[in-house]
């Protein structure tokens, strides 16, 4: 497991990159030599991992978008499977 806290600020990590599927109509992860087809849901958290924001600061922007509260747990438990998986980082 990772450590990391809620207050520090992510980033896709590098060479990942983020690309919206005009003809799917669905967000996608590029990585090296892999493409992840992303949910919704994993899409919108993701396109806030751009290092100015904390996973704070990314659950209240969900909760107000969405016009939804308690996303704190669903969320942070993304992030964490996201780091995990080499997707997003910790800034430095």
């Amino acid at each position: 497991m990772i450590a990391w806290g809620p207050s520090e600020q992510l980033r896709l990590r590098s060479p990942a990159r983020l690309k919206f599927d005009k003809a799917r109509q669905t967000d996608m992860l590029l990585l090296p030599e892999r493409v992840v087809n992303l949910n919704p849901t994993a899409g919108a958290i993701l396109w806030l991992c751009d290092g100015t924001r904390s996973a704070h600061q990314i659950i209240g922007e969900l909760e107000e978008k969405y016009n939804q509260s308690n996303l704190q747990e669903d969320v942070l438990e993304f992030l964490t499977q996201a780091i995990e998986r080499g997707w997003i980082e910790k800034c430095p």
